[in-house]
């Protein structure tokens, strides 16, 4: 994508226009990740198949403004990927869909398939990338509900597959910069940041961090936050998360700030 919209639009978006190709646009799907299980179980789309996408999108591309746009596109546009939280959090505790992995093992295993996806972007002109590192997933409403016990600790399982992951994809992005030279490959890693903002949530000018602004603020996440079935809470802006499971545009506005300053300035430098 290239940062020039201020939101991005998604490009299987049947509203989305020949100007928008040239501004960015967003191939995520809400639920995906790493773990080629995790798009099948949720019903979404694979990694693999947003590539195939990316490579669609390059030939509308050229088909409305020539090569020498994509060409610059790939050269100075920054590549953002984000994925891995729905890995741990649904497919390795929730559906227990990988039972002969231990902690460490899935961790490498999600190591594996990112790394793996980086080189594909890379091969298909990709020459700088963002890599998101993972959350203190286990510290977030739903996983403490789940996983946390009577009094809603942070899931030291979620927790500690996040970091591994964490340090292990930041030596394979080193690595993977090394070896292809001419790219600028970063490592955002956001986990200690949020991991403070959950921890002391006042400094961040937040008074809720364990639980979400909708319904219960316990589990309901996503569709089930709505307008027929749940409630939400009277001052959004105390909140750290909207449901249980994702930050508040407020604290998305914060991490934000956090990751331009000190990892995307770093990409944008020729």
């Amino acid at each position: 994508m290239q940062m020039q919209s201020e939101l991005l639009p998604a490009y299987l978006s049947p509203e989305l226009e020949t100007q928008d190709l040239l501004t960015g646009v967003s191939f995520a799907s809400g639920g995906t990740g790493f773990d080629p299980l995790t798009p099948r179980l949720a019903s979404v789309i694979s990694m693999p198949d947003q590539l195939g996408l990316f490579e669609q999108y390059k030939e509308r591309v050229r088909g409305a403004a020539g090569d020498a746009r994509v060409a610059e596109m790939m050269e100075k546009g920054v590549f953002a990927i984000c994925a891995g939280s729905d890995d741990v959090a649904n497919t390795y505790f929730t559906m227990r869909a990988r039972p002969g992995y231990d902690h460490a093992s899935y961790a490498a295993l999600l190591v594996h398939h990112a790394a793996a996806f980086v080189e594909d972007l890379v091969k298909a002109g990709a020459r700088r990338v963002a890599m998101i590192g993972m959350p203190p997933i286990g510290c977030v409403p739903s996983q403490r509900t789940l996983s946390g016990g009577a009094e809603r600790r942070c899931s030291e399982g979620h927790n500690q597959i996040a970091v591994a992951y964490n340090a292990g994809m930041m030596r394979r992005m080193e690595e993977m910069e090394r070896r292809h030279p001419g790219t600028k490959l970063v490592f955002m890693d956001i986990y200690d940041f949020l991991l403070d903002m959950m921890m002391r949530p006042a400094a961040y000018g937040f008074t809720e961090s364990t639980m979400g602004c909708c319904g219960t603020g316990l589990l309901e996440v996503s569709v089930l936050c709505n307008g027929v079935t749940s409630s939400v809470c009277g001052r959004v802006s105390d909140y750290l998360f909207w449901d249980s499971y994702h930050p508040t545009e407020k604290a998305y506005r914060i991490l934000t700030d956090f990751v331009y300053d000190k990892y995307v300035k770093k990409l944008l430098v020729d």
